[in-house]
């Protein structure tokens, strides 16, 4: 049987991570693609690099800054990494997600994840919000899944349910502040391919047939490993670009992808903020 990290190893880092911050987080946050400035709203923050963490995925890839930051935003103490690891950078699908496993035992109870991703709805614009009401995982269809391996049922059940993977009642919230704010929200479903080449135009007629609105190559495995440890989930997608069927000589690159992140950031600092102002004071709900 394969070696899988467990318990000791998320033990391990959650607990240099406690040492090292002042705030017990109830909200955490995990950045995409050249989402990591969202960081810098952070107030009071005390700065982790993923390096000093044992087992935790560092990421290779621009973009990704690498530091795990704690402090408070809109009063609530949170914990947000600055950039996340990926399935195809050569971490293993335990490792990609014991992030999770760590915020999980700080005690963080509500997990938004945010995303950088391709529009597949041709009604979706590059640099809209896209409030993500349910995924496809393509890539745990086909035997990548997270919670594969021994069960740890102190962890959570050995077959979570996913029904309602994104919470109801924070897309409810997160659709209610965006209006009060003027934000145009785009919703639709996620999909998750392994990459990192990105799709061909006969990816893209497949993934629009099965209903995917955007496509990533991120998020899916943290949001389960999230739901198997009882977190409530809200996941925000930025459209960076959108595929365009036949436009073979339009290629879509990585430079794309940063440059519609300036675009999107101040978009999403203002929702995340007005979100987090709506919680109720000191709930976790």
């Amino acid at each position: 049987m394969d070696a899988f990290l467990g318990r000791t190893q998320f033990e391990a880092a959650a607990e240099v991570v406690r040492r090292r911050i002042r705030y017990a987080p109830d909200i955490g946050l995990i950045l995409g693609s050249g989402l990591g400035p969202l960081a810098d709203a952070v107030e009071d923050a005390d700065c982790i690099p993923y390096a000093d963490i044992p087992h935790w995925p560092i990421p290779t890839v621009t973009g990704h800054s690498g530091q795990l930051i704690a402090g408070r935003l809109e009063g609530r103490p949170v914990l947000v990494m600055q950039g996340r690891a990926h399935y195809y950078e050569g971490y293993p699908m335990d490792q990609v997600t014991l992030p999770v496993r760590v915020m999980q035992l700080l005690g963080v109870r509500i997990l938004i994840v945010t995303n950088a991703a391709g529009g597949i709805n041709p009604a979706f614009r590059p640099g809209d919000l896209m409030l993500i009401i349910d995924h496809i995982g393509l890539i745990g269809m086909t035997g990548l899944n997270p919670l594969r391996g021994p069960n740890d049922d102190s962890l959570g059940p050995r077959f979570p349910d996913m029904s309602q993977a994104y919470d109801p009642a924070l897309r409810a919230l997160a659709g209610q502040v965006a209006s009060e704010l003027g934000i145009s929200l785009q919703r639709g479903v996620y999909i998750c391919l392994s990459g990192p080449s990105f799709e061909t135009p006969a990816d893209v007629r497949f993934l629009r047939t099965i209903g995917a609105d955007a496509v990533g190559m991120s998020t899916v495995p943290e949001v389960i490993v999230a739901r198997h440890g009882g977190l409530r989930v809200l996941g925000i997608s930025g459209i960076s670009n959108v595929l365009q069927l036949g436009l073979a000589d339009q290629p879509t690159t990585h430079d794309e992808v940063l440059a519609a992140g300036q675009i999107i950031v101040p978009r999403l600092i203002a929702l995340l903020r007005g979100i987090l102002r709506a919680l109720p004071p000191g709930s976790k709900q």
